[in-house]
Order: C-alpha cells, then structure tokens, then sequence
C-alpha cells in the first residue's frame, strides 16, 4: 500500500460501520414512504427510460433491490440510500488522496459520509443520493483523464456523468464546471481525442431518455420549467425574491453543516493552489446557478447538492490548511445530526410539537390509504379516484395487493403529474370512490369522511364520494 492509500482501511472502517448503523437503524424506521418514494417505487414497477419529473435511474435501482429483497416494503425502497452515500464517500476520498494527502482523503471520506444531506439521504430515497457516487465518479476520472492524458479516463468520466445525469438532471452543472475549469486552468483541459471521448460516452449514456423525452412532448423538460417557475412568466424582473436567496442561502448550512459551508464559501474566494482553483470552478456554477434561481422564484434546499461533491474536498482541505481544529468540530455537529435523524425515526410519532408529532409529515400516510381502501370495499367500489397526488402515490404502494383501481381525474390539458399522464379514470368503469375535501352536487353526500389527525393531513378534512355514471369529471 502506497502512502497514497493510507487513508482508505480507517476511512473504509469508520464509513462502513457507519453505514452499517444506518442499514440497522432504517430497519426500525417507523415513518411512511414519503410521496416522491412511493412515486419512485411505482415507476419501478413500470420501468421505462424516462418519466414525468425526473430521468429513470432510481426507478431501476429500486426495482432491481425490492426484486432482489423479494419485498415492496419501505426498508427496500429506502435502503440503496445508505450504500450510495457510502460509495460516494470513499470515491471522494479517493480523489482527494490523489489530489493532496491520505490525509485529506481520510477527512473528505468521513465529511462526505456525516454530511446532513448524506444523513438524509440514507433515510429517504432520492434522486440526489442515486446521483452522488456517479458524480463523484465522474470527478475522479475527468481528473485522471486530464492528469494522465488518456481518452480511456475520459470516456469513463462521460459514462459516470451519463450515469449521474440518469439520477438527476442537476449533472449537468458538472459540464459548466468542467468548461470554465478548462477555460482558465490548462491543466483541466483534456486533449481533442478525450474531449471527443468524453463527449461521445455521455452522449451515448444518456440517448435513451433523451430519445423517451422527444417521444413523450419533453414531459420532463415541461416539467422541469414548471419547477422553475419564472421561464413561464411574463414579467419575472419585477418578482425578484431576495427573501427567497437568502433563504435558500441559509439553508446550505443545514445541508452541509455549517462549518462545511463557512470553509467551502471561504475556499471560493481564497482557494489557494491550482487544484483548488479546479476543485472551486467545479463546485461554485451548481450553488450559483440555484441562487439565481432562488432570486428569480424559488429554490428548495437540496437543489444545490451536486455543488458538493467537488466542494466537500475543497472545504476539508481549506479546514486542513486554516483551521485544522475545526475538522473534528464540523465531524461533532454533523455526527449529532447523523444520530439524531435516525433516532426521530424509530421514535416516531414522538416527540411531538404541540398536538402533532415533529415528523407529520412522514406519518399517518399508509394509514390514510388503509382507510380509504376499507372504505371503497365497503361501498363496492371497482376503484378509487383520488385528487390530491399524495394521496394517490401512497395508494399505489399501500394498495398494491388490495385488488382495486386507483386513478387521477382526467387531465384538463397537459397532465399536472405522473397519475394523471400514466392513470386518468378512464370511461366506462364501474362504481369508484372519489377521495377529495369537496365534490360537486353530483356526487351527492358523502359515503365516508377519513379521520386524519397526528399525521401529514392532520389540517386536510378528507372524505369519501361515491361518483355516479355522470359525475366522473367531478375531480376537474
């Protein structure tokens, strides 16, 4: 073992016992599927190469460990999280050893894998957690391709990026990083023949969503400028949210913990060496980019994510060059953060924030969806119409054994999502239980009313209708 690779037995060790703890813990995790898991989980069952919001890898990572598990339940669909974070972590690990010291390839790992977003992302399932080990990937042979020469390293970096951009579109950014990166630093620019590689394996990575999305109306480009929000709109200079920026800003010291962001921000202004410089052009265009779009309209906290693959080793070695004593301080508050995420879990529904439980949100969903499912056998209902896309994603995994239909009103216009693109209540079906807070007079009274209380519709009075012939565009 080279002194290179010194720091790969501890961080290994340190990073899979943590892993480990996590796999253990999600085990007991009490909470439901939240709404985009259980949409996820649902297009793993309809595998295709694109779908309404996102790109389709973690629709086929989910379906390849619940076939593997033999098992739908929330502990499969949630459990790549972990691994990938884990993976992740030691590819970042890797690079930074390579690129500084083992010294720096310990405390990357062990930042990486304590982040709070690589805590969450180990509890929830999510498009960023699915796009974090190929995107560190991607870093690390786009750093070989251009240090060593070699097309092979650069055909690599355009596979993990393809791979990266299958999770989730934010990859992207990785290419206006790399191309300011090759702009202003020579050593970042690859030759002809490995941009022509790089070029050409991303591409073909990628070609079977690109080609889905021009056979589906680009659902997920339409979708994505939805998102945006201000591409739509006609005067978006005079909505300017500085409120919305500064909270978006604030929020990244959350994301990944605040001395991690303090040395990041600091590495951006003052990054030192060459390789800094790399690390920081790298990093800087996904956080800039989100802050404009914060500005403009705006911006959920996670949206920034793949600023850190890049920016995490940057911050550690700005703390390892500066502030060495504040490694183990950042490694304290993110390691808390990491123990108590997954004890809110397990001891859910408490604690509680006045009447309701902290974690409402994540409660009371498979509940709802048992009751909804009791109540359409009742009234021999064929199915199940549901407004709210909450409601219909959790009713397509608590229900997936229930022998009954579950639809999305008709779309007036474009779909508004995934149900009502993929399973709008079609014509001539029999009896179906429309599940909404209100109905029009056709509907008549309602057979059932859902009690809601201590969990994510605790403030939603829901109730049950059972639609007539004439009535089935009720939910419109």
């Amino acid at each position: 073992m080279t002194d290179r690779d010194a720091w790969l037995p501890r961080a290994a060790l340190l990073v899979g016992l943590l892993t480990i703890a996590r796999i253990v813990t999600l085990w007991f995790n009490r909470t439901d599927l939240f709404v985009d898991e259980s949409q996820y989980w649902l297009w793993g069952e309809r595998l295709d190469f694109g779908y309404y919001s996102k790109p389709p890898l973690i629709a086929w990572v989910i379906r390849a460990v619940t076939e593997i598990a033999g098992s739908d339940a929330p502990f499969w669909v949630r459990l790549p999280g972990a691994v990938f974070h884990a993976a992740a972590a030691l590819i970042l690990g890797g690079l930074a050893a390579r690129l500084y010291s083992a010294r720096a390839g310990f405390w990357a790992a062990v930042t990486y894998a304590t982040l709070p977003m690589a805590t969450l992302g180990s509890l929830l399932i999510s498009t960023d957690t699915i796009m974090a080990p190929f995107f560190a990937a991607a870093l690390l042979f786009y750093f070989r391709a251009a240090e060593s020469g070699r097309s092979s390293f650069a055909a690599l970096a355009g596979v993990a990026l393809g791979l990266a951009f299958l999770a989730k579109y934010a990859a992207v950014y990785f290419l206006v990083g790399a191309a300011f990166a090759a702009l202003l630093l020579p050593a970042l620019r690859l030759s002809l023949r490995g941009w022509l590689a790089f070029g050409l394996a991303f591409a073909a990575t990628i070609l079977p969503n690109l080609l889905w999305n021009l056979a589906n109306d680009l659902a997920t480009v339409e979708h994505t400028m939805d998102n945006a929000g201000w591409v739509r709109g006609d005067n978006w200079l005079a909505a300017l949210n500085p409120a919305g920026l500064a909270e978006f800003l604030f929020s990244q010291f959350v994301v990944v913990g605040p001395v991690v962001f303090a040395a990041l921000l600091w590495g951006y202004v003052r990054p030192g060496s060459p390789t800094g410089r790399a690390l920081a052009l790298l990093s800087i265009p996904a956080l800039v980019i989100v802050c404009v779009q914060a500005l403009l309209a705006q911006a959920y906290a996670n949206w920034g994510v793949a600023a850190y693959f890049a920016g995490t080793i940057l911050a550690v070695t700005v703390l390892l060059d500066r502030a060495p004593r504040a490694l183990p301080l950042s490694l304290f508050i993110n390691g808390a953060i990491a123990v108590a995420l997954p004890v809110l879990t397990i001891a859910a529904p408490a604690p509680l924030r006045g009447d309701e439980p902290l974690l409402a949100r994540y409660l009371g969903r498979a509940d709802l969806s048992r009751q909804i499912i009791a109540a359409a056998r009742d009234a021999d209902a064929e199915g199940v119409v549901a407004v709210d896309r909450d409601i219909l994603a959790d009713l397509f995994h608590t229900g997936r054994d229930a022998g009954l239909s579950f639809y999305a009103p008709r779309p007036d216009g474009r779909p508004r999502n995934y149900y009502e693109q993929n399973f709008p209540l079609p014509d001539g079906t029999g009896p179906v239980l429309l599940v909404a807070s209100g109905a029009p007079g056709c509907a008549g009274a309602p057979v059932v009313e859902f009690a809601t209380a201590g969990g994510a519709y605790a403030e939603s009075i829901l109730s049950g209708w059972l639609l007539p012939e004439g009535c089935r565009d009720a939910g419109n």
